[in-house]
């Protein structure tokens, strides 16, 4: 006789498959990073090696700007376990404000690099910036997958599908910047001691 599951239990079996799923992508976006970090430390005894260059200024501030959107991200969902729907919007916003940030501050980043005379393709062009350009490029479009989930999680924060027994949306979108920052403080790292 087969018995019947309770919402509860659907809920939490949901709730893990979902999670499972991001892990398995942000395990996957790692290993492409690996790759790719990988290359750049084979490619460092290449003669035409770019050795000493100023790493923008620019890349400083949005490393603070993604960190604190990973503070407000975990702000909004212990707020939301406590049912402070006025304080969760307002730290979602600020995440919001501050993921747009931090990419108009990579580009502001790309502009002092090209300010230098560091440029990504052309006879100006070292393999040493595409690996940067490359790098900070392919975190932005991660970053904008966050971007969009962080709309939808809007979106669904002000239609009340979120509350303290219900906010999957939150605790996922929560991981994934949290990924996201600690991706990019890794990347920012290892771009500043092994340039």
């Amino acid at each position: 006789m087969a018995t019947i599951m309770s919402i509860d239990e659907h809920q939490a079996r949901k709730a893990r498959s979902q999670k499972l799923l991001l892990w398995f992508a942000m395990a996957s976006m790692t290993m492409m990073f690996a790759g790719i970090t990988s290359a750049f430390v084979v490619s460092k005894s290449r003669e035409d090696w770019m050795k000493d260059f100023q790493f923008p200024s620019a890349f400083y501030f949005s490393t603070l700007a993604i960190v604190l959107c990973s503070v407000t991200f975990h702000l909004a969902q212990k707020a939301i376990q406590k049912d402070n729907r006025s304080l969760v919007s307002s730290l979602l916003l600020a995440t919001l404000g501050l993921g747009i940030a931090f990419v108009a501050l990579q580009f502001a980043g790309f502009g002092q690099l090209i300010e230098q005379g560091y440029y990504f393709t052309g006879p100006e062009s070292n393999i040493a910036t595409t690996f940067l350009y490359v790098i900070a490029v392919v975190h932005m479009a991660h970053l904008a997958g966050g971007i969009i989930s962080l709309l939808i999680i809007i979106y669904n924060h002000f239609k009340q599908k979120y509350n303290s027994t219900q906010f999957l949306g939150i605790e996922l979108g929560a991981m994934y910047w949290h990924f996201l920052d600690f991706l990019w403080i890794c990347l920012f790292l290892f771009l500043y001691f092994f340039k």
